[in-house]
């Protein structure tokens, strides 16, 4: 790290502070040719897919509109801030390890499904319902019917 000061390259970290709400580090540290102290912040800076819309556009992935969506589904129903937020860095998790520099949005609606599917049924069929484009109550019944089959039921 550079001295914002003399520019020397030669500085010593005297503090570290792992910030637990951004992931990001707060570092205190002193110039050796100067002496000036100046702290630094570190943030991790991932690396998501570009999105390919339905329409054929490319967008950086947001993670606004993964969040928006998922409130939006699970709307009025018992879930805490933690386990939407959870689900949201599983979704991101899966986002960040696979290999491919674009995906299609079908893909994060996809996974966006399984994690519905396994936090609450009632979001799960509200964003399938969308998702899938249902056009009748038959669309229902079948989407109830394999949640039936898969849960035992």
């Amino acid at each position: 790290m550079r001295c914002p000061f003399c520019s020397s390259s030669n500085t010593q970290v005297l503090e570290t502070r792992y910030q637990e709400d951004d992931n990001s580090i707060k570092r205190k540290r002193r110039c050796e040719e100067c002496n000036s102290r100046f702290v630094t912040f570190e943030i991790v800076q991932l690396s998501f897919p570009l999105v390919i819309k339905k329409d054929g556009r490319r967008e950086a992935y947001q993670r606004k509109k993964l969040e928006k969506s998922m409130v939006i589904a699970l709307r009025k129903r018992p879930i805490s801030l933690q386990t939407l937020e959870q689900a949201i860095r599983n979704i991101e998790k899966v986002l960040l390890i696979i290999p491919q520099k674009e995906i299609n949005s079908q893909y994060i609606g996809t996974l966006m499904l399984e994690e519905l599917k396994t936090i609450d049924k009632v979001a799960y069929i509200r964003f399938a319902s969308v998702y899938q484009n249902f056009e009748d109550i038959s669309d229902f019944n079948n989407m109830l019917q394999q949640l039936g089959k898969s849960s035992g039921e």
